[in-house]
């Protein structure tokens, strides 16, 4: 049963490594909980608290950031006019 073991050794090392680690899914997940529990934070914001903290400068964080995280941050800056609208519509005549 040694196997059995150092299978859950390797299990209880790799949760370990991922909680003091940050990877794309523990920090979109962190994200999404602080925009849902703090209704008057945007993702921008929480982005930004996030980053301050936990001593994470924000220039690191562009590669954990999914793509759909990406669509709501995107959505966020034309509500708050830091981007242009942009239609993607088509108008068929």
């Amino acid at each position: 049963m040694p196997t059995k073991s150092k299978a859950k050794t390797k299990m209880e090392m790799r949760a370990a490594l991922k909680n003091k680690f940050l990877c794309q899914d523990k920090f979109t997940n962190d994200i999404e909980n602080l925009v849902q529990n703090n209704l008057d934070m945007n993702y921008i914001e929480a982005i930004c608290h996030y980053c301050e903290e936990n001593s994470i400068e924000i220039e690191s964080v562009s590669k954990l950031i999914t793509k759909p995280m990406k669509e709501k941050l995107k959505g966020n800056a034309m509500n708050l006019n830091y981007l242009k609208r942009t239609s993607k519509a088509k108008f068929l005549i």
